[in-house]
């Protein structure tokens, strides 16, 4: 079965993308939530040459990845999982379990270290809000990503098969509640109990640095709600609320050079969690955007 993972991880994960992407993309012409703001084929391009990109520099860096890793970790014993008599299926769900409340964390943290923000502002900065949007990430942040699982998964001793499922669950499950899709309110009310929904997810994308920092959640709902960063339904309603980053809302190219300079380049606003707030900075709220550095002007 490890040799089967190990072999054929890339293919499935590749499957599962393609067929997720082109259900979603589907579902957003037959029934789409919002009007986007800008031309579709020049952001699809522009998002799916980062994830190329990003899959490129992944295989390269780390040609294992987090399935490699847990490989190794069960041959040689590595990881709590790996060292207690667990049956296989109990494994495997609280390894998910686990992982899941792992990436939120690590997006909570994204949202509250300044110098994190600047590489996860990428993802905020798309001024629309599709399928594509939850495969934008640039590729330090990917990396670092990519870091934290690789440990997080030789510690818990994570099955193979359930690091396997986690990422093609993790995948699905970012571009289905990134997905510009519209769907019966009673639906969403009960399935956002189960998974997080376009709606639920929505919120995140609001230019309102308040909604920003709240429903982290990719895969599972219940972490927001239970440790408090969950809202319910943005201020200015779905249709209605401005998607992306206050300073950057100008309409004008953004190709895959402006995202890859954007965090040495642009200004990070008021949205960091962390970012410290003084007495001036809370009667001028302004000031918090006072970095002189300027977002990149053109694309490529």
């Amino acid at each position: 079965m490890r040799g089967w993972l190990a072999t054929h991880e890339l293919g499935v994960r590749l499957g599962s993308f393609v067929a997720v992407i082109l259900l979603m993309a589907g579902w957003e012409i037959l029934a789409g939530r919002r009007d986007l703001v800008l031309p579709k084929a020049r952001r699809w391009l522009a998002n799916l040459a980062l994830v190329a990109l990003n899959t490129i520099v992944l295989r390269l860096l780390v040609p294992g990845a987090a399935v490699g890793a847990a490989i190794v970790a069960a041959e040689r014993g590595w990881g709590v999982l790996n060292r207690v008599d667990v049956p296989h299926v109990a494994a495997v769900v609280l390894s998910v379990v686990v992982l899941d409340l792992a990436i939120y964390l690590q997006h909570v943290m994204f949202h509250a270290v300044p110098a994190l923000w600047r590489l996860h502002m990428v993802h905020h900065a798309d001024l629309d809000f599709d399928v594509t949007t939850g495969t934008r990430f640039h590729p330090l942040e990917i990396l670092l990503s990519m870091g934290i699982k690789l440990a997080l998964v030789v510690l818990v001793g994570a099955p193979p098969v359930a690091v396997l499922l986690f990422e093609i669950l993790l995948n699905a499950t970012s571009m289905f509640n990134h997905g510009n899709v519209r769907m019966p309110v009673a639906a969403d009310r009960v399935l956002r109990f189960m998974v997080v929904t376009p709606d639920m997810h929505r919120v995140h994308h609001s230019v309102h640095a308040a909604e920003t920092n709240s429903n982290f959640g990719f895969n599972l709902p219940w972490w927001d709600r239970l440790l408090g960063t969950y809202q319910d339904q943005p201020s200015a309603g779905h249709e209605e609320m401005r998607i992306g980053l206050e300073h950057l809302q100008e309409t004008g190219p953004q190709g895959l050079g402006w995202m890859l300079r954007l965090p040495f380049a642009g200004r990070a606003g008021a949205y960091p969690i962390n970012r410290r707030i003084t007495a001036d900075t809370a009667e001028r709220p302004e000031l918090l955007d006072a970095d002189p550095r300027r977002a990149p002007e053109d694309a490529s």
